[in-house]
């Protein structure tokens, strides 16, 4: 008999291209699928939730976030925990703690897919560990097998990422997609970028890679440009740093864009490019990057973006410049989070959206809460005025991992393996963390 869940009564936004959103209806879940939107429905042996005062709406979708990093959250200083420092030392229980941590405080902000960008894979055992951490947690997941910064021969090794594929792949879980993770390009690098790409070409794997991370990134995209290499099973994440002809190759040749503008902004890379890519017609997903320098949410995410891009055109207003375009809307910024997420992941015809045939991941938020009541305009309310405070339900796959805003994880044993994996990693490396930050304030 199929799982079926009919959630009641509450103000639907489905953010699909041709569904409308709804003051009030109802959203059908049968065997993990959404099954119908509307009205008034009705649903034989289905767990019904009510949904009164709130907005149900398809889950956050963080398109490019390193969550082993999650140990180290909100350190705020990016040379204190950074990855050089302690990257070195975690060993694959480390990796497993810290990933099962980070996806579930995604899971309890909201978010029902997280691109995991997994630069730590030293061997086949931290690879396991970290798809492990993927099947726990039942988050839907795209897995970016990526070398670490301080072990720069592995990236050259495709041994990794073809075993990967052959033998790992089948044990990451239904929920869980193999990705490519190669480096950076830049203008010395191009041979090895070519080679890392037709591999994970050769292999069916989406291409997931950082661009313009630098001041001198200008040109380099549309350097591969001109090698045939781009295309739409490509996502570049950041752009922080590229130029007009980069952004008009990223356009004609449907390259996907990640902004994780919280991370961007703090970790020095600069304000995230939006109205460059929106000069361009490019609609980039959002994501988390690094919880040491950026909240864990994707509220946050939506109004740093655009706070930013409103930013830049009150600065050419008072300027003085002609022709200066719209700002950006509250609909525009909340699809970035939702449906264009899905697509720079590789996973727009399976989650984003809340239509009949789509996978079931689904949140629920309470409208109730004093942060935002009255609701004045809904999608408003979700992008301007709601936190984590308000997230009531998640579902994933059509199974509720949140009910009533409690985990339905077991959050006594992830707390204690992060707390132990933490001071474990802090120790080797040298750090002082945790109950000792009281002595210096």
């Amino acid at each position: 008999m199929s799982r079926k869940t009919l959630i009641r009564g509450g103000t639907v936004l489905t953010l699909g291209t041709k569904t409308p959103n709804f003051v009030e209806a109802d959203v059908l879940i049968d065997d993990g699928k959404i099954a119908d939107v509307g009205p008034g429905l009705r649903a034989r042996d289905a767990e019904v939730i009510d949904a009164t005062n709130t907005i149900v709406m398809p889950g956050f979708v963080d398109s490019h976030r390193h969550v082993w990093k999650s140990l180290f959250r909100n350190l705020g200083d990016p040379a204190v925990g950074s990855t050089a420092a302690t990257g070195a030392h975690y060993q694959p229980d480390d990796v497993y703690a810290a990933t099962l941590i980070g996806l579930m405080g995604a899971i309890e902000a909201g978010i029902t897919t997280v691109v995991d960008w997994s630069d730590i894979q030293i061997d086949e055992t931290y690879t396991e560990a970290v798809l492990q951490a993927h099947v726990d947690a039942r988050l839907r997941t795209v897995f970016v097998h990526a070398a670490p910064q301080w072990t720069e021969s592995a990236q050259n090794d495709g041994s990794a990422i073809r075993g990967l594929v052959a033998a790992n792949a089948a044990n990451s879980g239904s929920l869980t997609t193999i990705a490519a993770g190669p480096c950076e390009p830049s203008t010395s690098n191009f041979d090895r970028v070519e080679t890392d790409w037709a591999l994970a070409r050769e292999l069916g794997l989406r291409i997931h890679v950082h661009a313009g991370s630098v001041k001198s990134a200008g040109g380099v995209i549309a350097s591969i440009s001109g090698r045939g290499m781009l295309g739409e099973d490509v996502t570049l994440v950041h752009c922080s740093n590229l130029d007009d002809k980069d952004l008009s190759a990223i356009a004609s040749s449907g390259t996907r864009v990640s902004l994780t503008p919280s991370a961007e902004m703090a970790g020095g890379l600069g304000s995230p490019p939006i109205q460059q890519l929106i000069d361009h017609n490019i609609r980039p997903g959002l994501g988390v990057d690094n919880e040491q320098l950026a909240p864990g949410d994707l509220f946050a995410q939506m109004r740093a973006l655009i706070s930013v891009q409103h930013a830049t055109l009150f600065d050419f207003k008072l300027a003085g410049k002609a022709g200066i375009p719209n700002l950006m809307s509250t609909r525009e910024v909340i699809r970035h989070a939702t449906i264009d997420g899905a697509r720079v992941s590789g996973l727009g015809d399976v989650t984003g959206s809340l239509v009949p045939g789509k996978q079931a991941d689904v949140v629920v938020l309470r409208t109730d809460r004093p942060n935002i009541y009255p609701i004045n305009d809904p999608i408003g309310a979700v992008v301007w005025g709601m936190d984590t405070s308000n997230i009531d339900w998640v579902f994933v796959d059509g199974q509720a991992l949140l009910r009533n805003g409690i985990l339905e994880g077991n959050m006594d044993r992830a707390r204690d393996l992060a707390i132990s994996a933490r001071n474990r990693v802090a120790s080797a490396s040298g750090l002082t963390v945790g109950a000792s930050w009281g002595a210096s304030q």
